[in-house]
């Protein structure tokens, strides 16, 4: 028998109990985050749906999105604040309740104010799941086993966006919208109960008093949201709209004001003496890479899909599954490698191959469907457990514990900036080369090219016959859909191209990492 500190006697194999109701923890840890980012994707694909059902104005729609994103992009940098003042469990019972009862308030709601409320709350709970699952991983467990403990955490983290769309189309055309909510509730429960019993023994749940700074949450706040719409009004407005200008330069001097009063607090809301320790700085460089690449992706091949091929949400999600499937192939493969090779030479492999993966679809055709599609979905779904294991451990394994939850949100809030940056790119892109694209095609249509007339889908009897003649406006209301597709196909293409540069070139950031030892290595500082 065993003697605790509390004079209780417990049989010896308590630590071996112990570890597996932290790997059950852990495990139910993982499923609220994979909730949490899956209804993200199921929820875009259904915007439709909800709209109509609602009654919500074209304008306000994107607000159902916008809403969730911003408000999680807020929470995650405070989870280390939050992880101080209720503990590591309670702060994930707490954010995952939390979760679920504004997924049954969504689900409930009648109105657009009412679901854009709900969707607020929902955002910001979610926001914490994110980098406390992250965090613990370092916090749980010993180097031994955080490559498998990364992997889990990794593979629900990119499978989510990846069956998004399948499950949002599924249940939206099998039962109703409402269920894109309440699918969340059985899980939900399930993961704050489980997760509240499995790990009330953990080390790390004791609270320590953190004072808040209430200056620097809203100078914090103010930033990010001020990023996030003037980087979702960009595209459409121009990079140089007043509207714009003045939301990117708040969100700058916000910022910079952040900043100053968090280095110089006695308390900071955030511990930016992370970025001390270079192999965290270029972690989230890579996170941010990565963030820009995945969600670039995730959000281009529905885009094409969607408006070329006219494909509808439950095809779009069928086709996207072969990344997730190459991704869960790859995953044990990927905890072997971790464990025995380098991790600089692991992370350049994965960033070159998802780059590859990224420029392997910038040359589609207005025919590419699900066969073209099979071997880039492949290389990025193998490179994607690459480009996340060993960056996380390369960032977070050898900073001291006090300072993983606080590097945590901010190693996962460099990923939802470089998405967020990475859309608003994207869709100036799109947008852009799109307007040029048609206005080319138009010309060459004006000018009598026959070549350009059938690639388009007219066809070529029908053109010759009215070549030369005056264009009426139904001919020219007939054939604008044709242009505006053809028009797409090389803007979407640019889009992956500016995807698959900005990765490679991270690559190269590699060399200014500094040498980590293998797991064994590790393992023997303990």
């Amino acid at each position: 028998m065993v003697t605790r500190s509390d004079g209780l006697a417990m049989g010896n194999d308590a630590p071996h109990t112990a570890r597996i109701a932290e790997w059950c923890g852990f495990a139910l840890m993982c499923l609220g985050m994979f909730m949490a980012i899956l209804d993200i994707q199921i929820v875009a694909t259904s915007l439709p749906a909800i709209q109509a059902a609602l009654g919500i104005s074209p304008e306000q729609m994107s607000w159902v999105q916008t809403a969730y994103l911003t408000a999680e992009i807020v929470a995650i940098p405070l989870t280390g604040f939050l992880t101080a003042r209720l503990g590591m469990r309670w702060l994930f019972v707490g954010a995952v309740s939390l979760f679920t009862l504004a997924s049954i308030g969504c689900a409930q709601s009648h109105g657009f104010t009412a679901l854009i409320a709900w969707r607020v709350v929902q955002g910001f709970a979610g926001g914490t799941l994110i980098p406390s699952v992250f965090a613990a991983v370092f916090l749980l467990f010993p180097p031994r086993s955080q490559g498998l403990a990364t992997t889990i955490a990794g593979v629900a983290a990119v499978l989510a966006p990846t069956i998004g769309p399948i499950a949002g189309g599924w249940l939206t055309q099998t039962l109703s919208w409402h269920w894109l909510f309440r699918v969340n509730i059985a899980p939900g429960v399930i993961a704050a109960m489980g997760a509240a019993l499995a790990l009330r023994h953990a080390r790390h749940n004791l609270r320590h008093h953190r004072a808040i700074d209430l200056v620097a949450l809203v100078l914090l706040a103010a930033a990010l949201v001020s990023l996030q719409l003037g980087l979702k009004d960009a595209p459409t407005l121009g990079w140089d709209a007043p509207r714009v200008l003045a939301l990117l330069a708040g969100a700058a001097l916000c910022g910079v004001g952040f900043v100053w009063r968090t280095v110089r607090s006695p308390c900071p809301l955030v511990e930016l003496r992370c970025f001390f320790d270079r192999n965290f700085a270029v972690g989230c460089v890579f996170s941010f890479a990565l963030g820009f690449g995945l969600f670039g992706s995730t959000y281009l091949m529905p885009f094409f899909l969607g408006l070329v091929r006219e494909h509808g949400p439950l095809r779009i999600g069928e086709i996207m599954l072969v990344t997730g499937v190459a991704q869960l192939l790859t995953a044990p493969l990927a905890v072997w490698l971790e464990r025995r090779v380098e991790p600089r030479l692991l992370t350049a492999f994965g960033f070159a191959l998802f780059a590859a993966g990224l420029l392997m679809s910038c040359r589609q055709t207005a025919q590419t469907d699900f066969h073209q599609m099979i071997a880039p979905q492949i290389v990025r779904g193998v490179a994607i457990m690459f480009c996340l294991l060993p960056p996380t451990r390369m960032a977070l394994g050898r900073l001291p514990d006090a300072l993983v939850p606080d590097a945590s949100g901010v190693f996962n809030l460099m990923r939802n900036i470089g998405g967020a940056i990475g859309l608003a790119l994207i869709d100036t892109t799109i947008f852009t080369r799109a307007a040029h694209e048609g206005a080319a095609i138009g010309d060459r249509l004006r000018a009598g090219d026959v070549a350009t007339a059938v690639s388009i889908g007219i066809p070529r009897d029908s053109f010759l016959e009215q070549r030369g003649q005056p264009i009426d406006d139904f001919t020219v209301e007939m054939i604008r859909p044709l242009v505006e597709k053809a028009a797409l196909v090389p803007a979407i293409n640019a889009a992956w191209l500016l995807a698959g540069v900005l990765t490679a070139v991270t690559v190269l950031l590699v060399v200014f990492v500094r040498r980590v030892g293998r797991e064994g290595d590790r393992a023997a500082d303990q």
